[in-house]
């Protein structure tokens, strides 16, 4: 597929968008910021997805969208911003596939939080969580074929290649962390996946 991912220069969207091109998927990665090294395989287009034109030219042809934006310093509600302008732009003219990274206990996934953690993320992360949780109300009240995918604390480990993956309700516990590679896999066995559209994960190690 033509996957276009926003706010893939680092972090697990980079790491989704190599594992992506070793799936023999055609990547382009939109960021505010220059892609750290040229990669011939990898399109990389300099770019604010926050602006609804700039968004709408960089997901054209696509055939689904990832999005994997962090908090942006200085700015307010960044997921947000850059989720509403891109589910604009598709509703208009792009692919009905899109995938987001959120966080757990954004949404309706409190529950899923183990532990002191819970308490931890709703204290410090408030406004972070909140930014995700509207982040996924602009999603889920879309008419996209959406999934949304909910790590747990995220570290730079060498990759497990096993993970718990649950939704809201399920049995099972989650655990407290994850590695970026194992959560850039999952999200890219999401995509793949028609069985996951309007679903939402939380996952951990």
């Amino acid at each position: 597929m033509k996957l276009v991912i926003i706010g893939g220069n680092g972090g697990t969207g980079a790491l989704l968008a190599k594992l992506a091109r070793e799936a023999n998927h055609e990547v382009t990665v939109v960021s505010r910021s220059a892609a750290h090294a040229a990669d011939e395989q990898i399109t990389h287009i300099q770019a604010d997805a926050s602006d609804p034109l700039l968004a709408a030219q960089a997901i054209a042809g696509a055939d689904a969208v990832a999005i994997t934006v962090g908090g942006s310093k200085g700015k307010q509600n960044a997921r947000t911003s850059v989720t509403r302008s891109v589910v604009h732009a598709i509703e208009q003219n792009g692919p009905k596939r899109l995938l987001i990274q959120s966080s757990l206990g954004a949404g309706n996934s409190g529950t899923q939080l183990p532990g002191v953690i819970g308490f931890v993320s709703k204290v410090l992360l408030a406004k972070p969580l909140a930014d995700d949780t509207e982040q996924e109300k602009l999603v889920e009240n879309s008419a996209l074929d959406w999934s949304i995918v909910r790590p747990t604390g995220l570290n730079n480990k060498p990759a497990l290649g096993k993970w718990t993956a649950l939704q809201v309700g399920e049995s099972g516990r989650l655990g407290g962390t994850i590695t970026r590679h194992d959560l850039a896999a999952f999200m890219l066995q999401t995509l793949e996946n028609e069985q996951s559209i309007h679903k939402a994960y939380g996952i951990s190690n």
